[in-house]
């Protein structure tokens, strides 16, 4: 993960030089669409190509809505086909936006 230029602040809780970019990938599609910047947005791009980005979030069940959204106009995906849009949580979040 070190030749990687996302923001370490993304992979707080973790080692980032334990990151394997194939292994890891759906960790680090995750964090970065969740909690990332714009930068980030384009290295994520750069590094796995938007096909992959999207097919992979698709199965995130924690992805907030709006990602989603933004991942179904970009990606050409009916919204439904996102885990996260069609699954609840058992605890929601206090603020639904």
């Amino acid at each position: 993960m070190s030749n990687l230029k996302f923001d370490r602040a993304l992979f707080w809780d973790i080692d980032p030089e334990t990151l394997k970019v194939n292994k890891h990938s759906k960790f680090i599609i995750g964090r970065v669409l969740q909690y990332g910047n714009l930068e980030d947005w384009f290295e994520l791009k750069n590094l796995y190509g938007l096909n992959f980005i999207v097919n992979t979030a698709q199965s995130i069940k924690d992805l907030d809505k709006k990602t989603a959204s933004f991942l179904s106009v970009i990606g050409n995906v009916p919204i439904n086909k996102f885990r996260c849009y069609t699954t609840e949580q058992s605890i929601p979040k206090h603020w639904n936006f």
